[in-house]
């Protein structure tokens, strides 16, 4: 019943209230940063996968520029991050916009992170599982490792939650991801400004 019907409910009411009430200080904050510092526009949208892998538009507050090379390629992420976008993203602040997306239904509040879409082909059956629930704002692998862990443990993860999702658990993680984001742990990968890409193998 939780998993199906209450989780719902309580993703729209807290969700509501987060936006209109809570985080609206914070959300203007940082836009009126956004709009001193002229590094990288104020939002970013993404095409992701959520429940079942239907395709939705994720927001984000931007934290990278769109530099690119003499070829027309992307920089390497820790090029265009900016001095603004380094901190909303060290803070999590840059995570706000996405409960706009939990509101319409899109995400859930707590469940596994909605990656890119390119990755949808290259799941191992196992893996794809992780689909069967709303991706999150936050969820299981972000409360043991973040982007600090491998692409195999974090998929290990999202889908021991898929398993055992209940109130008791997303108590859990909530606790746990406050304690992670007011210490600024498992931000980046060693040696990445967030996290390697995915390649099916990793």
């Amino acid at each position: 019943m939780y998993k199906n019907f209450v989780k719902r409910i309580l993703d729209f009411s807290i969700a509501f209230v987060a936006l209109t009430i809570l985080f609206l200080p914070l959300v203007i904050i940082t836009l009126f940063l956004y709009f001193v510092n002229k590094g990288a526009g104020a939002f970013f949208f993404q095409e992701r996968p959520g429940l079942n892998g239907k395709i939705f538009k994720i927001c984000k507050f931007k934290t990278m520029t769109d530099e690119r090379d003499s070829e027309g390629n992307l920089l390497p992420d820790e090029l265009r991050l900016t001095k603004v976008g380094k901190f909303v993203r060290s803070t999590s602040i840059d995570e706000l916009p996405q409960f706009w997306n939990v509101l319409v239904g899109d995400m859930s509040l707590i469940g596994p992170r909605p990656l890119l879409v390119e990755y949808l082909p290259l799941y191992s059956k196992e893996q794809a599982r992780r689909h069967e629930v709303r991706p999150g704002i936050t969820g299981w692998a972000q409360c043991h490792g973040r982007n600090s862990i491998s692409w195999t443990e974090k998929f290990k993860l999202d889908v021991w939650y898929v398993d055992n999702v209940s109130l008791l658990t997303d108590l859990k993680i909530i606790a746990i991801t406050i304690k992670k984001v007011l210490a600024r742990d498992g931000i980046s990968q060693e040696g990445n400004a967030t996290m390697e890409n995915f390649d099916g193998t990793n």
